[in-house]
């Protein structure tokens, strides 16, 4: 097990990602995996009040009813929930109305940790940070959270709340993947500095890691969605894909455990966040708790890759040492 931040809460060392509880996967094929990880003894399950437009929360609420006190939760706020204008972003108006709404749906009556899902430029973060506050102080959000937050801007809300004895960000969740490593820059030392859990997402970069998308030719997320094919569409990404997916079959690896247990293995990150379509799909994301992710094997992957510069931009210092 794994340590939530400073706050001697522990957690598995995969933490499961609903986002398709809802779309991709019905309520039948959410069940099936929502068995599979907590018979694997899996404690933390993610969701965010925009997937499925409130399904996952809601899905994910029927399957926790009999084990809420043994799970650790975590759901996320800041997107459009509805046409009103102001029913986004980082407002205290809108964050206790999504949270009010996102008890709802999970039928609880606290959620573990509350992410804001993004920085929002239009709210200063002593405002953001003090919403959280006045959360945590009714006790309806136990630790407060960031995701695709910048170190500098969680550095920012740290100090905030540091200064004015606030309850103290526990947990980020960034992107971080193979092809994704800019967290490794500043994010990640940042977390580790601070004593802050990191649970990143996407560690198979939407699938491009599971080779499934050779030669540009698979069909999914990165080939139908605008958003995916612009993350993940450059060509050097898909280079490092069909060279990663060869290396894994060399060694005897599933390509999707491999990847995973290379994100586990980063001294700064706490669990990756996983998911899947069906229970068959989740099996690989699974089986990486079975790689013995070695600093030799993980460094061989690393190489597989572009190293991003250091935070000053002086690679040729680091080359040195």
């Amino acid at each position: 097990m794994k340590l939530l931040g400073r706050t001697g809460v522990k957690v598995s060392p995969l933490c499961f990602g609903c986002m398709s509880f809802g779309g991709d996967a019905d309520e039948a094929a959410s069940a099936q995996m929502f068995k599979a990880a907590r018979d694997l003894g899996i404690n933390f399950f993610d969701t965010a009040d925009q997937y499925s437009k409130g399904r996952s929360e809601e899905i994910l609420g029927k399957l926790m009813r009999d084990s809420r006190e043994d799970l650790v939760i975590a759901t996320k706020c800041f997107n459009p929930t509805g046409t009103d204008l102001n029913a986004k972003g980082n407002s205290r108006r809108h964050l206790t109305r999504a949270l009010e709404a996102s008890l709802k749906r999970l039928q609880t009556d606290r959620v573990d940790i509350l992410y804001l899902h993004m920085h929002d430029p239009l709210v200063p973060v002593d405002e953001a940070m003090r919403a959280l506050e006045d959360m945590v102080r009714a006790g309806k959000v136990l630790y407060p959270a960031l995701s695709n937050w910048a170190a500098w801007q969680v550095q920012q809300a740290i100090g905030v709340q540091e200064a004015s004895g606030w309850a103290r960000i526990q947990a980020i969740q960034p992107m971080y993947n193979l092809v994704k490593r800019q967290a490794e820059v500043e994010i990640l030392p940042m977390a580790q500095a601070n004593g802050v859990s990191v649970f990143p997402y996407s560690p198979a970069a939407a699938g491009l890691l599971s080779g499934k998308y050779s030669n540009k030719s698979g069909e999914g997320r990165i080939s139908t969605n605008k958003m995916y094919t612009a993350r993940y569409g450059e060509e050097w990404m898909h280079g490092v894909a069909d060279k990663f997916v060869a290396f894994c079959k060399q060694r005897g690896m599933h390509p999707v455990s491999a990847a995973v247990a290379w994100v586990a293995a980063h001294p700064g990150v706490t669990a990756p966040i996983i998911g899947a379509r069906s229970l068959e799909q989740l099996q690989a994301s699974l089986d990486s708790l079975k790689i013995e992710m070695t600093p030799a094997l993980w460094n061989e992957m690393a190489a597989l890759s572009r190293t991003p510069p250091p935070a000053t931009d002086r690679l040729e210092e680091q080359k040195k040492g």
